[in-house]
């Protein structure tokens, strides 16, 4: 195994920079007195809770579910549930608030059958920026920090 360098490419075959052979990456520089700005475009941490409810289920399988659905998705910062409700916290990386709500109204419904979630509907989303939430937990407003982390009934 040939090791290489984070943010360099491996020069094996198939695996190669985009460059030609002895073709050097072009240096840009800034003129003095400029200021550097943070392209707009770039994604930026939302915090988002995702409230779900419907018809009673067995405790045991919609604990189940959501740990899988949090092995499936890492991103995951934590459940917490009851046998007709739950509640799942966590960041999501998008351009902007549309962007991440639009992930989130997905989640449920796109992972129902693979993780073998509930027949829940949404009733309820918040996404915030990250500025916005740990200015909330400052103040002491909202729910603080997800501690411990996983799948824990309410």
């Amino acid at each position: 195994m040939r090791r290489v360098r984070p943010g360099t490419a491996s020069r094996s075959a198939g695996g190669g920079s985009s460059r030609a052979a002895g073709e050097e990456r072009a240096l840009t520089s800034v003129a003095a007195g400029d200021r550097y700005e943070e392209p707009k475009d770039l994604p930026r941490l939302w915090h988002v809770t995702l409230s779900v409810s419907g018809k009673e289920a067995p405790l045991k399988e919609v604990r189940r579910a959501l740990e899988q659905l949090a092995h499936d998705h890492p991103f995951l910062l934590t459940s917490r549930y009851a046998n007709d409700h739950a509640e799942i916290r966590y960041w999501e990386e998008a351009r902007d608030l549309h962007d991440a709500a639009a992930v989130a109204l997905r989640l449920w419904g796109e992972h129902r059958q693979s993780a073998g979630l509930p027949p829940w509907e949404i009733v309820g989303l918040e996404v915030i920026d990250r500025e916005t939430y740990h200015q909330r937990i400052a103040e002491g407003y909202g729910q603080p920090p997800a501690t411990p982390v996983g799948v824990h009934p309410y």
